[in-house]
């Protein structure tokens, strides 16, 4: 793998830098004070606040980069463009317009800065484990819950990669020794290590929050991403109860019913969340989404997702706004309102909802034959978007109202219509109609053609590159 002693290098030297000085909001990522000396790897993991600082770092770099970054990088606009969400309004090959035209190459800058950003922020997360495992300074119950959080986090992005690259590998220590000729693992494998990750990490985080914005993942937010994964390796039953695990929290979450209250910071059905990168400013989802006057500067909804809503669905008046000029008509996806600029947080980046994990039980529910409780999860997302209930009767009705519900649901919002598409083998026939550029072999994004060269393991290149 590329640079492996690089990111090894890169991240010790970032760490030691920003440790203690990230801005954030929310809930602070880091709240312990400058030292005066620079701190050793091993000093960090003997004392909790720097401890936790470390894993705070980690979710402060997903924010601001890799996979799961709001920013034009991230997949939520480029599998939007990739799919058939958004509309690119960009002209330059180094930008997100590839993606929108499917004629990707394995030397696109943003695949090489997605891949390596993505892997250097598993490095951190092992970085954490091992440093935690040999701390003397930590007490059993601090330690269970920095493993857990980084077991997560670890788990979370080698999914996101598995489902945009493909095979991939799946790095468990900071040793870059052992990292630097790893080799690639399908994909169905890397879901079933995310799995074990996750279920270890379920024993060992508990159930509460730490601190009170919901930016630090508990045990709940593992079973949402436990059900997720399960979903995807269609392990239905265990996808069905891992949702239920969430959903029967009624303490703990309750559902927001007002859908332009969703995506602000304290909504209740938010399980896990990124806060902000400053005390002033709001999401990176925000600024790359929302503008106020056309043309769009980067991107606008397409007009198959503005189709694909139903006559009254409330989401298509609370989640789009139109914008036009003249006989030019342009939507924007208006989940969070707040554009760019410094302005009072009310809004975080939400990673993981409720409503997701409605879906998630509808669909594994229906997949094991249990139509009427599918049908009552179902309809309850559409029932608080206004629409009646469904009228899918049959299995495969069902279970295809249930994907159409996740596309006026979950829409720019991590790629979720992508993944949706290709897991359900629906790519093909879906995306050749709109995206005249559209090949079979684009179910996976390309490796990256420097990763290749310098690690030949990772051979061969993806079908089609």
């Amino acid at each position: 793998m590329k640079n492996i002693r690089t990111i090894k290098h890169l991240f010790l030297s970032a760490f030691f830098c920003c440790l203690f000085s990230l801005i954030v909001s929310c809930d602070s990522f880091v709240d312990v004070a400058q030292p005066n000396s620079q701190l050793t790897s091993e000093a960090v993991f003997n004392d909790y606040a720097t401890a936790t600082a470390a894993m705070k770092d980690v979710y402060a770099k997903m924010r601001d980069g890799g996979l799961l970054t709001g920013k034009p990088v991230g997949l939520s606009h480029l599998l939007g463009l990739y799919a058939d969400e958004l509309v690119s309004y960009q002209t330059s090959s180094t930008s997100g317009l590839p993606f929108y035209n499917n004629v990707l190459t394995p030397t696109h800058t943003y695949l090489q800065d997605l891949w390596n950003t993505t892997y250097s922020q598993i490095y951190a997360s092992n970085a954490v484990i091992k440093g935690v495992a040999k701390s003397t300074g930590l007490t059993a119950g601090q330690k269970a819950q920095l493993t857990g959080e980084a077991l997560f986090a670890r788990a979370l992005l080698h999914s996101y990669l598995a489902g945009t690259y493909g095979a991939c590998p799946y790095i468990t220590t900071p040793d870059y020794e052992q990292n630097i000729n790893v080799s690639r693992l399908s994909k169905a494998q890397v879901y079933a290590l995310c799995i074990l990750d996750l279920e270890q990490a379920k024993t060992l985080i508990p159930e509460a929050y730490v601190g009170n914005s919901r930016v630090r993942p508990n045990k709940f937010a593992v079973s949402a991403l436990l059900a997720r994964m399960y979903l995807y390796s269609e392990r239905w039953a265990e996808a069905s109860n891992e949702a239920s695990v969430v959903l029967n929290q009624s303490v703990l979450y309750a559902w927001e019913p007002d859908l332009n209250k969703v995506f602000l910071k304290a909504c209740t059905s938010t399980i896990w969340q990124f806060a902000p990168a400053g005390t002033s400013g709001n999401t990176q989802e925000g600024a790359l989404f929302v503008f106020n006057a056309g043309p769009p500067p980067t991107v606008s909804l397409s007009p198959v997702l503005y189709n694909s809503f139903e006559s009254g669905d409330l989401r298509k008046s609370s989640w789009i706004r139109t914008i036009t000029s003249g006989a030019n008509t342009w939507r924007h996806a208006n989940k969070y309102k707040q554009g760019a600029g410094a302005l009072p947080t009310v809004e975080c980046s939400v990673v993981l909802r409720l409503a997701e994990q409605y879906l998630i039980r509808a669909e594994a529910r229906a997949e094991q034959g249990q139509l009427t409780s599918a049908l009552q999860d179902l309809n309850f997302i559409r029932n608080n978007a206004g629409l009646a209930n469904t009228t899918a009767v049959t299995q495969s009705a069902i279970v295809d109202a249930i994907i159409k519900e996740r596309q006026v649901e979950l829409f720019t919002e991590f790629g979720h219509r992508f993944f949706d598409l290709q897991r359900s083998g629906k790519l093909d026939a879906t995306l050749v109609p709109s995206k005249p550029g559209w090949n079979s072999t684009d179910i996976f994004w390309p490796v990256p053609q420097s990763e290749l060269l310098i690690n030949p393991n990772l051979a061969p290149q993806n079908d089609g590159y």
